[in-house]
């Protein structure tokens, strides 16, 4: 064991970057920088951020997600940006820029909740927790009608096509809802985003789901609706959404590529000068 170096999962250099230039988020400077990368990247200031990825995920499903945020979020009275990855899916991002949301709105916020009737692979869902994070949603709900803002919430929805500038958009976002790749797990960590997790690939993974939970940076919800509502819930909540992202901070290792190609470097070194002796 003594030849074992634990480290990081290596990432971008860009994370490294926007992580030293970001600090703690939740700080005075750190929101500050926050806001200088929402401008640099044309979204709103004064709104939260929901990053939405698709990865593995079909179009389909996606979509979607996207359309229960827009629902949920509007109806209680959450003013907000969603950002969605397109990547090279163009058909995606024109049907975004084109949707009808407000008529989407309508028709989800009238719909019942329908749960598909079975999976191949997927995690046993914890009713109890769901079961207050449906609680709270309610809540907001009555909320936002008492004081006139239910179905009033300003969403705009960003389709983004292939983006070479992942770091910031990262550090733009005040959550981030995707499936769980170790990669963008960890770059989420390294500027402390919150995570929402979607899907995964059964076994290898399965286990990423678990580091986000066990570390408390993190859910993971399958179904539309439940990942519209937690995220709604967090984003209503500014000392949940916090506690989240120091989590996530805690966890995040920016450097570790860095660390590891210097171990690598001091090693072989090492040696060397113990060869030519």
């Amino acid at each position: 064991r003594k030849n074992i170096v634990m480290a990081g999962l290596p990432i971008r250099h860009g994370f490294s970057v926007q992580a030293e230039k970001l600090g703690d988020r939740n700080s005075l400077e750190g929101k500050a920088y926050q806001k200088s990368i929402k401008e640099e990247l044309g979204l709103n200031t004064e709104k939260p951020v929901v990053l939405v990825m698709g990865g593995g995920e079909g179009v389909g499903s996606l979509s979607d997600i996207v359309n229960q945020l827009y629902t949920k979020l509007t109806t209680i009275g959450v003013d907000a940006t969603i950002c969605v990855v397109c990547g090279r899916n163009e058909k995606l991002k024109a049907d975004l820029e084109t949707r009808d949301w407000d008529a989407i709105a309508e028709k989800l916020s009238t719909d019942k909740k329908r749960r598909r009737l079975f999976r191949f692979f997927g995690r046993k869902v914890d009713k109890k927790h769901m079961q207050s994070i449906e609680n709270t949603y309610q809540l907001a709900t009555e909320t936002a009608d008492e004081n006139g803002k239910k179905g009033k919430g300003d969403v705009d929805v960003v389709g983004l096509g292939f983006i070479t500038n992942m770091p910031e958009y990262m550090v733009a976002a005040d959550v981030l809802v995707t499936k769980a790749g170790p990669g963008t797990i960890a770059e989420a960590a390294s500027v402390g985003l919150p995570v929402m997790l979607t899907s995964y690939l059964p076994g290898q993974e399965a286990g990423n789901v678990d580091v986000v939970l066990e570390s408390g940076y993190g859910d993971y919800c399958e179904e539309p609706i439940d990942i519209a509502k937690t995220v709604s819930v967090w984003l209503q909540d500014s000392e949940l959404l916090t506690s989240l992202s120091m989590a996530a901070q805690r966890s995040g290792r920016p450097d570790a590529a860095d660390e590891i190609v210097r171990d690598i470097g001091s090693q072989t070194v090492a040696w060397l000068k113990l060869n030519e002796a």
